[in-house]
């Protein structure tokens, strides 16, 4: 059922469009004296030169926001680094040598008498 209305919708919006493209040639163009001021404007180079001048001071300010974004990042990083080397002291560090197999390859921590 679906299907029919589908058909129907695509025979009508053919028939609009046909009758559309008939009545084209008849349909007067308007005069070209009559330019209004945003015609004339759009058709200079002004436009042309207000976008670059916009993509060249969008360059340099995204530049900037990158230095700046870049800068942010490094003082994070330096808080961080400061932070975490703080907590590591804390915690108690092991060396691989200090873990050895025994022979039934259980390993274990070597006790400090045993150096």
């Amino acid at each position: 059922m679906m299907f029919v209305f589908t058909i129907l919708l695509m025979l009508a919006l053919g028939a609009t469009l046909y009758l559309m493209v008939r009545a084209l040639p008849r349909i007067e163009e308007e005069s070209q004296a009559e330019e209004s001021f945003l015609d004339r404007w759009a058709k200079s180079r002004i436009p042309e030169r207000i976008d670059a001048a916009f993509n060249g001071f969008l360059l340099k300010f995204l530049r900037r926001m990158k230095v700046v974004a870049l800068k942010f990042d490094n003082a994070v990083s330096v808080g961080l680094r400061k932070v975490s080397s703080d907590e590591g002291s804390k915690k108690p560090g092991f060396e691989i040598k200090d873990i050895v197999e025994d022979g039934e390859g259980v390993r274990k921590k070597e006790d400090d008498s045993g150096r």
